[in-house]
């Protein structure tokens, strides 16, 4: 099955607004075994949106549009849907009641404007968005499905959750089944090389995506197959396969976020952790505390950018200040040595460096990124080059400190 998306906004197109809407429709095609050929980013223009309608590809079975579906004026969407499909608009009164009704909610009445959201064409199966007041709506025309959904993320995502996935489900002629193998601190092109002879042997039935990010590479291995048991037959030894070569280097099989790991270690573990933080500036506490119940195992953080609140409150020494820097393996040790201490944490980690864009010099470039581990056990510290960019530079340093902070922790155990 094949689908096209049709973005409509202005503001997308003079990068005013992320287009995050699309990113999240492929995803979940994806896990349906749809095939998403093409997007499409038009302006808030008549003759634009109808062009994008006349382009759909001959293959196409469902069109999804996004945007343009608000009370104001520059909202034409569905007066060009009703024009294009031949249709008539007319007054819904059950959906001017939910409007009411989520007026009321906020001590509100609709005007004039918002009663116009309840009149749609008369050529469309009305979709009921229980998030807000625009519903979408479903066209067909010549086995096509085109479905008008608002931009506002949370309400699109609602609309096609409870309407237009499930309808895809139904009429998917395969199952689909994905594994993902999460990995961090290795370039895509290095990995690719470390596992290309167990990728070359991959059966009929699998094929693997690297979906790269800052730091993070994510592998997703995907099955096509009739039955579960099919791809279960298929995914599991070709897991077991992957294991062997990448080892620990796979922080996480559950699409869970570093921190989430590191995270669920901590608490199996009962210990708690403390950050001390120069270049990275607080990213690493601000990373860590994002997962909820964070409380249990983070116990404070400093940002010591200056020298003297290495000294002051890290116990950084001086004498290795000044003839080593501030970016160096004796400070980030202290450092991370100074917060455990500090906080009476279990670990400390710690981060010294040379973000950039400028600041830099022929022994210490921009990019240059010192850290380090203390623990029980535990002293570790290494040096990385994170390249020019300094939010990379900081994004990178910050996952690269947890995932070694990961591999020094216990395995949570497994939950059933």
């Amino acid at each position: 099955m094949q689908a096209e998306i049709v973005a409509i906004g202005t503001e997308l197109l003079l990068g005013q607004t992320i287009d995050t809407n699309s990113a999240w429709i492929g995803e979940q095609l994806a896990e349906l075994g749809v095939t998403l050929r093409r997007k499409t980013v038009i302006s808030d223009r008549v003759d634009d949106v109808r062009a994008a309608l006349d382009a759909v590809l001959p293959d196409t079975k469902w069109v999804l549009i996004t945007g343009g579906l608000g009370p104001t004026k520059d909202d034409l969407t569905k007066n060009v849907l009703n024009d294009y499909f031949g249709g008539t608009l007319e007054f819904h009164p059950d959906v001017y009641a939910h409007i009411e009704a989520m007026f009321a909610r906020m001590g509100r009445v609709p005007g004039p404007l918002n009663r116009g959201q309840a009149e749609l064409p008369n050529v469309c199966e009305p979709l009921a968005n229980a998030k807000g007041t625009a519903p979408g709506m479903l066209f067909q025309r010549d086995g096509v499905r085109y479905v008008s959904m608002p931009g506002v993320p949370y309400e699109m995502k609602h609309l096609l959750e409870a309407h237009v996935l499930p309808r895809m489900r139904a009429e998917s002629d395969a199952h689909i089944e994905h594994r993902f193998f999460m990995v961090q601190g290795i370039p895509e092109s290095e990995l690719a090389l470390r596992i290309s002879e167990w990728e070359s042997a991959l059966p009929d039935g699998l094929s693997l995506a690297y979906l790269p990010s800052p730091g993070i590479v994510k592998l997703r291995l995907t099955a096509r197959t009739q039955s579960s048991d099919e791809a279960t037959a298929l995914l599991e030894p070709a897991a077991q396969g992957l294991r062997a070569v990448l080892g620990t280097d796979i922080y996480s099989e559950d699409w869970k976020t570093i921190e989430e790991v590191v995270g669920e270690r901590l608490t199996a573990a009962g210990q708690t952790v403390a950050t001390a933080e120069s270049c990275t500036g607080g990213s690493i506490a601000a990373l860590l505390t994002r997962v909820p119940g964070s409380s249990r195992y983070v116990l404070g953080g400093i940002v010591a950018y200056a020298n003297d609140v290495k000294m002051r409150n890290l116990g950084v020494n001086e004498a290795d200040l000044l003839l080593h820097g501030a970016v160096s393996e004796p400070v980030v040790r202290a450092m991370a040595r100074g917060a455990r201490k500090r906080f009476g944490a279990d670990w400390g980690v710690a981060s010294s460096g040379v973000a950039g864009p400028d600041g830099g010099s022929a022994e210490k470039p921009v990019g240059t990124v010192w850290l380090a581990v203390s623990g029980p056990g535990v002293e570790w510290a290494g040096r990385f080059q994170m390249g020019d960019n300094r939010e990379r530079t900081v994004r990178k340093s910050v996952l690269e400190v947890l995932n070694r902070l990961r591999g020094f922790l216990p395995e949570a155990p497994v939950k059933y």
